[in-house]
């Protein structure tokens, strides 16, 4: 077979552009029976918060009714939602948590 009588096909090309996926935002809701040890503990240990800005995040949670605590892709931002819930079942604690898209 000559070399002359190959002809390569090129398919076009196309640029795909991957979208960002959508945030979500991850609070906390005041409660009255939920210590304040606790929602530090969970600041730190579930969103991975220092003491110092956990602390913080937690007097906003208390004085203001509701705190941001984090922004995440959708599964993460879930995933999150129910660790805390599933914590505060286990420590008897009401605390709520609940996500939002961005």
């Amino acid at each position: 077979m000559s070399e002359g009588l190959i002809e390569t096909i090129k398919e076009p090309k196309t640029k795909k552009k991957t979208k960002k996926p959508p945030m979500y935002k991850v609070y906390l809701l005041n409660d009255d029976y939920t210590t304040m040890d606790f929602v530090v503990y969970v600041l730190q240990e579930v969103f991975g918060k220092p003491y110092e800005e956990a602390v913080q995040i937690m007097l906003h949670v208390h004085r203001r009714g509701m705190g941001l605590c984090g922004v995440y892709t959708k599964e993460i931002a879930e995933t999150k939602v129910e660790t805390v819930h599933r914590l505060a079942r286990a420590n008897q604690f009401p605390l709520k948590c609940y996500m939002e898209r961005e």
